[in-house]
């Protein structure tokens, strides 16, 4: 589960945004400072402008409905742009801006904590805002630092006014004096520990950190990995399209592209080198779709398992917004399957309709509102396969969820995680003995993959249902085009950014053994 929306924000490549390129631009700036050019920003009242230029503004607002109204920009961002009309570098540099602002929050208040005497507490939350967008152009962007400050200062004067207008002036005037590199050197020294460096460092809240660092030992990789893995989450994700089987081939979706590559892990895959994915043909109709290409794989992953004896119906149990239905379906069409797509919310239920529009004649049996938790109590052994993509903390997609590290917290967890339980258990109870169960989270947190597994196993064995763990590695390397894809030690399967270059999905494949 990707969270609200489904694939993120369109912020990946191309004309769509920058990425996060904070060392190249950090020892491009050290180098001019070091041949003496000056990085000094004072500027005349004549130069600064009266009030913030469209993009920034864009950027700015986008800021405030995520921090008061719980938006997600990916939602708040592109209808803004089309409704202000703001389009080609203009919307690309708001995009970066907004997104990359939100992802370097962490970093941003570590380096402004060092510069604001009265503390950031005490900051008023637009004036904040403004502050972190000055930081990111001045320490993330490409943008001239006397241009980076004149032009905040001209969105706080129009946004916060006159005094506050001073006060982004003469911080941003301090931040710009020194170039990354030396900032974060100065957060490193202030660090009361490890955990507390990477934090402001790689711009996660101290508990990610802790969790992250033991999901990688979890799944049997060093711990040393953690940098490099907080580093990938800061990274704006490429655009990835998802070509569903039977109804267009990766060759007939690459020709509607320019400079595409396939996906590393799936036949389907296709990273975009740029451009609008909604303008393709085959993403308008239907017959493809943007999806991560981790979020494809496990899809995928469940309709190729090997499975004995019948194998007519399957269930995507919280089906919402319905880019694994799309697969699911499409594969379930070429053996004579059926799917049944559930989903609790009725909007997202019109999501998963909307994916599911060029699925072949016979191939959805039903897409229907309802509760998970219900389906294996009123349908038992009614299914072959089933694919749980349970609501998460969503750990796993934070490139794309660029606020969502700032609002989860620890207590999310419990109710989670007990969500997550009820629905497993559900979903053992819906699949026929001998069938096959995708658990499958946006999120490598153990609490949320492996102890879930393990919690609704011993609590189903009590009850007189057993299950196997399914090595899901045979399954998936058939799947990989490149066949060298770094699949852990197994049985269960967990992606990583920095290893895969798709969001942190998790998948354990079980099989129900009793009769």
């Amino acid at each position: 589960m990707t969270g609200p929306g489904g694939g993120g924000p369109a912020g990946g490549t191309g004309s769509a945004g920058t990425g996060d390129r904070r060392d190249d631009r950090g020892h491009q700036r050290g180098a001019a400072r070091a041949e003496g050019r000056s990085r000094r920003t004072a500027v005349t009242p004549a130069q600064r402008g009266r009030e913030g230029d469209p993009s920034r503004t864009a950027a700015f607002d986008v800021l405030r409905e995520v921090a008061t109204s719980d938006a997600y920009a990916n939602l708040v961002l592109p209808p803004l742009l089309r409704q202000r009309r703001i389009a080609g570098r203009d919307a690309a540099f708001a995009t970066e801006l907004a997104y990359g602002t939100l992802r370097m929050r962490g970093r941003y208040d570590a380096v402004l904590a060092l510069v604001v005497d009265r503390g950031l507490q005490k900051v008023d939350p637009p004036v904040l805002d403004l502050l972190r967008l000055g930081a990111h152009q001045l320490l993330g962007m490409r943008v001239p630092p006397h241009a980076a400050v004149s032009e905040t200062v001209a969105l706080a004067r129009a946004q916060a006014g006159a005094g506050a207008a001073q006060f982004v002036n003469a911080i941003l005037r301090q931040v710009a004096e020194h170039p990354l590199e030396t900032w974060l050197d100065r957060i490193t020294a202030a660090a009361a520990d490890d955990d507390s460096r990477l934090a402001a460092v790689w711009s996660h809240p101290a508990w990610i950190v802790r969790a992250m660092r033991e999901a990688l030992v979890g799944a049997g990789r060093p711990a040393d990995e953690i940098a490099a893995l907080l580093a990938a989450d800061d990274e704006a994700p490429h655009v990835t399209l998802a070509a569903r089987p039977g109804l267009v081939t990766l060759d007939e979706l690459r020709s509607q592209t320019h400079g595409a590559t396939p996906g590393r892990l799936t036949p389907t895959a296709l990273r975009l080198a740029g451009g609008d994915p909604a303008a393709l043909p085959a993403v308008r109709d239907g017959r493809a779709g943007v999806q991560d290409e981790g979020s494809q794989l496990v899809a995928l992953a469940l309709a190729h398992a090997p499975l004995e004896g019948r194998d007519e119906r399957w269930l995507d149990l919280a089906a919402g917004p319905g880019g694994k239905a799309a697969l699911l379906a499409a594969e379930a069409a070429r053996r004579g399957a059926r799917l049944v797509a559930n989903e609790l919310q009725p909007h997202r239920v019109r999501l998963v309709r909307d994916s599911l529009r060029a699925a072949p004649a016979g191939a959805v049996e039903e897409v229907r509102t309802g509760d998970g938790r219900l389906v294996g109590s009123a349908e038992p052994g009614g299914y072959d396969r089933v694919l749980l993509d349970a609501p998460c903390t969503g750990l796993g997609a934070l490139r794309r969820r660029p606020e969502a590290r700032w609002r989860r917290t620890p207590a999310d967890l419990a109710a989670l995680t007990q969500l997550q339980r009820e629905l497993l258990t559900a979903a053992l109870s819906a699949v026929r003995p001998g069938g096959l169960v995708a658990y499958v989270t946006c999120s490598p947190h153990l609490a949320e993959t492996r102890l879930v597994v393990a919690d609704v196993l011993r609590a189903a064995a009590r009850g007189g249902t057993t299950a196997t763990l399914v090595d899901a590695r045979p399954v998936v390397a058939a799947l990989a085009p490149s066949g060298d894809a770094d699949l852990g030690d197994g049985p269960q399967l967990q992606l990583w950014p920095h290893v895969h270059g798709t969001d942190a999905m998790h998948l354990t494949l079980l099989r129900r053994d009793d009769s």
